[in-house]
């Protein structure tokens, strides 16, 4: 592990969307290293960005009232940033971050990095906003690196996805949980048009569809879950595990394209693999430097696909076997701790960071002892700064205990000290 010492670090996630997971999943990673860590919590403003298109006015005033708003939430961004004093500003995909706030950033001298997870080809708002932060990481290689150099962006990295294993695992199921979740076939997943086309191959079997965006879908209606509500992380876990053959085909919106030649893999591909499931999935330009052969069922087109998911579902120990190369794969390789820490190797090699001294010297002894104490208690490393130990306090929630508050004590004392000899 390459160590640069305990950072602050903000993640600013998206008001909704495919990112939404996987920056929580960031945060918790790298609050699992060791980091000080907060999160601007973009969704809360979600439901008020919803309702301004309810409003009986036309449509450019609806995108006049939805960029203010967004310039208000990034306002609400600056103002998290200049309480925590981040070492990094971390933004997901789609995060409401303007442009005038990633310039206000770079001028009070807070890097930024984004991680793109997203498809360059389908979402172009990058040209716009890549070039104005410090870092930019994608999970796909060229011709998207070379545009980014084009632009302006010079310290572009490609960064994969990858799974949380503390909620992508195993779990043990009831009964009820076993027909609930259960079948032969299922897919997680959004309603795109070539999953729309490729699924109807699927209609004679034990086969269920869970997720949202299938509505008009009359043929594959009765195979849709719940109405076609949005699947949370947790139940998606029990459907993984509870299902004999997961299905995995990657969106395309060219309905021509049923099983899709893109180069990216999916966030699915890394969850589905960590919860020793079996999968069967469609190939990428990117796949083949992920996972080995014999870990994935890889097809090429939609007839291999039907034809892989019979012969797994009558081969049960392969499925077994092959689920179990795979989550072995992904837990030696592709978590997101591993990716926090690929990222602030990028970051910290360019930013020149050098680990932090332990305590300042105005710290006495026998309080010094306690404040590390206290910091393994929060969850920090041994070479977590005063500062760190400070932030994570006021993040806390709940009674201060006694060392908590001499802590925050002498931090304010501290400021009213540095504030007296700068008069």
């Amino acid at each position: 592990m390459t160590d640069w010492g305990v950072r602050r670090i903000l993640v600013v996630l998206p008001l909704y969307g495919g990112s939404l997971p996987v920056g929580r999943a960031v945060a918790r990673a790298l609050a699992g290293l060791g980091h000080v860590v907060e999160t601007f919590e973009a969704p809360l403003f979600y439901p008020t960005f919803q309702n301004l298109r309810a409003l009986r006015v036309g449509p450019e005033a609806v995108d006049a009232l939805e960029n203010g708003f967004l310039q208000l939430v990034s306002q609400a961004v600056l103002a998290q940033v200049e309480r925590f004093s981040p070492d990094l500003v971390l933004a997901m995909a789609q995060a409401p971050l303007s442009r005038q706030a990633l310039r206000r950033l770079a001028r009070d001298g807070v890097p930024t990095a984004m991680w793109f997870v997203e498809d360059y080809a389908v979402f172009t708002y990058w040209q716009a906003f890549a070039p104005l932060y410090d870092f930019f990481f994608t999970i796909q290689k060229e011709p998207f690196l070379e545009r980014l150099a084009e632009v302006g962006q010079k310290r572009a990295s490609y960064l994969p996805l990858a799974a949380d294993p503390e909620i992508h695992r195993p779990v043990p199921l009831t009964p009820v949980e076993r027909r609930t979740y259960g079948s032969d076939v299922s897919f997680v997943g959004a309603g795109y048009p070539n999953r729309r086309l490729a699924f109807r191959a699927f209609a004679d079997m034990d086969f269920r569809i869970w997720g949202s965006d299938w509505d008009g879908e009359e043929i594959l209606a009765p195979y849709v879950q719940r109405g076609g509500a949005r699947i949370e992380t947790e139940e998606a876990v029990k459907i993984f595990c509870a299902t004999r053959v997961n299905l995995n085909l990657h969106s395309s919106v060219r309905p021509a394209v049923t099983v899709g030649d893109g180069d990216f893999v999916n966030p699915r591909t890394f969850e589905i693999a960590a919860c020793g499931a079996f999968q069967v999935v469609d190939r990428r330009a990117l796949l083949a430097e992920l996972f080995a052969d014999q870990e994935l069922a890889v097809v090429d087109h939609l007839d291999a696909m039907v034809e892989a998911t019979r012969y797994f579902l009558a081969h049960e120990e392969e499925r077994t076997a092959m689920a179990a190369r795979a989550r072995a794969r992904v837990l030696a390789e592709h978590t997101y701790p591993q990716r926090m820490e690929t990222l602030l190797a990028v970051v910290g090699a360019a930013l020149g960071w050098r680990k932090a001294e332990a305590h300042p010297s105005f710290v006495e002894p026998d309080l010094a002892a306690e404040v590390t104490a206290l910091a393994r208690n929060l969850g920090l490393r041994d070479d977590a700064s005063f500062e760190d130990v400070v932030a994570a306090v006021r993040a806390r929630e709940g009674t201060l205990s006694a060392v908590e508050t001499a802590v925050l004590f002498l931090d304010e004392w501290r400021k009213q000290y540095r504030r007296k000899g700068a008069a």
